[in-house]
């Protein structure tokens, strides 16, 4: 590990008052979890279409046996990268966490200021009535009933208007944050940001890639990722390609270190 670059981030963090972090699949996978693009991730199993709104409504079953057993992780637990991100928000340094998880490991750790941009794959809601029903109601309707998608508090004469649908943005979806009121919420935070953090993200998908772009200029973009990303080359850009929680650690224990 470059032991410069490590002094130069950490000094950056240490003079920073306002870090927000923003985070992706890279910094879950050291909690067992899949990532999505890489040689071993959930797209090597299966196509992107899978995760897409239009697969959803026409094999609402496949969709589930699917995205039940890959996107839901009731029993993952945070690492120390999700620990040390968690910790520098109760010591006042990071002020907010935009993530493209869907596995609620941020709140877990203990971080509260949390943007899930993506959704959580937690809850579902009925797309017609909006009632709301936990993943784990929705495994057990899958053993009960055949047709476990379907929403039984309201009334259509089309099933197909009332299916339980996971609250996370599908391929062809919106999600709460995709609004002009989500989108000013989040440039206004980038924008007032001293340090932006990236970690386990190749900012390839948009329109969470280019977050980014809002922060003021001269403010340091600092990213931890085991792949390239387009930011890489740019000017205030300090690129680590080491794993999240063995830099973060490091990272942490510079900022805690006494005066010589």
């Amino acid at each position: 590990m470059d032991s410069k670059m490590i002094h130069t981030c950490s000094h950056l963090l240490k003079e920073a008052q306002n870090i927000v972090v923003l985070t992706g699949a890279g910094i879950s996978t050291e909690s067992g979890i899949k990532d999505f693009r890489s040689r071993t991730g959930l797209y090597q199993l299966a196509p992107e279409y899978i995760l897409s709104l239009d697969y959803f409504y026409k094999h609402p079953r496949k969709f589930y046996e699917f995205a039940i057993e890959n996107l839901y992780h009731p029993k993952a637990l945070p690492n120390i990268g999700h620990e040390i991100i968690a910790k520098w928000e109760k010591e006042g340094k990071v002020k907010n966490v935009i993530t493209q998880n869907i596995d609620g490991l941020h709140q877990k750790a203990g971080s509260q200021q949390v943007i899930e941009f993506h959704g959580t794959m937690k809850t579902l809601s009925c797309t017609n009535c909006g009632k709301q029903y936990s993943t784990d109601e929705l495994v057990e309707l899958m053993n009960e009933t055949e047709e476990f998608y379907v929403c039984t508090a309201c009334e259509t004469k089309q099933k197909r208007t009332r299916y339980i649908k996971p609250n996370v943005v599908l391929f062809g979806d919106t999600g709460d944050w995709f609004t002009d009121e989500g989108f000013q919420t989040i440039t206004q935070i980038l924008h007032h940001a001293d340090v932006v953090f990236v970690l386990g993200t190749s900012l390839q998908v948009t329109p969470f890639s280019i977050f980014p772009r809002f922060r003021r200029e001269g403010v340091p973009l600092i990213i931890i990722n085991k792949g390239k990303t387009p930011y890489d080359f740019q000017r205030d850009s300090y690129v680590i390609q080491e794993s999240i929680g063995e830099t973060l650690n490091k990272l942490d224990q510079e900022l805690h270190k006494g005066p010589m």
